[in-house]
């Protein structure tokens, strides 16, 4: 994979967060492709407080999509597809209408919809290092 960033730490997750958004660009649709505990909602957690979101971050597992909005007033939208066990689940909650918004849309566990995500998204692989750093990669 081409780019990547990598998150030496807790301490260092906000610094990773500003990195990733400069590097990602115009993508409003990005998976986290990574293992349970890899620090998925942690990281998403970070962007949103980068973004100058004002309300508490938590993983949407039971919801399956949580709104949020950036200090400028922008929507955005955080997926835990988790416990999705059909694809209808997901279409059930308008899942395309979410993704042709326009709004960054975040995604944990994309694995569980795959077939429903848009060509453009941007597929992330969250791996966690030896030392316990995470890196993040993307083409």
């Amino acid at each position: 994979m081409g780019n990547r960033v990598v998150i030496k730490d807790l301490a260092d997750i906000d610094r990773a967060a500003e990195e990733f958004l400069e590097k990602i660009g115009d993508h409003r649709i990005i998976a986290f492709f990574a293992p349970m505990g890899a620090g998925k909602t942690t990281f998403t957690t970070a962007l949103c407080r980068r973004l100058g979101v004002g309300d508490s971050v938590c993983s949407p597992t039971f919801t399956i999509v949580n709104e949020y909005m950036t200090g400028s007033g922008d929507p955005v939208y955080h997926f835990d597809f988790y416990r999705i066990n059909k694809v209808a689940e997901a279409l059930d909650i308008g899942f395309y209408d979410y993704m042709d918004s326009g709004s960054l849309c975040l995604i944990e566990w994309p694995e569980n919809i795959e077939e429903l995500l848009p060509e453009e998204t941007l597929r992330v692989s969250i791996k966690v290092n030896e030392d316990g750093s995470r890196t993040l990669s993307w083409d």
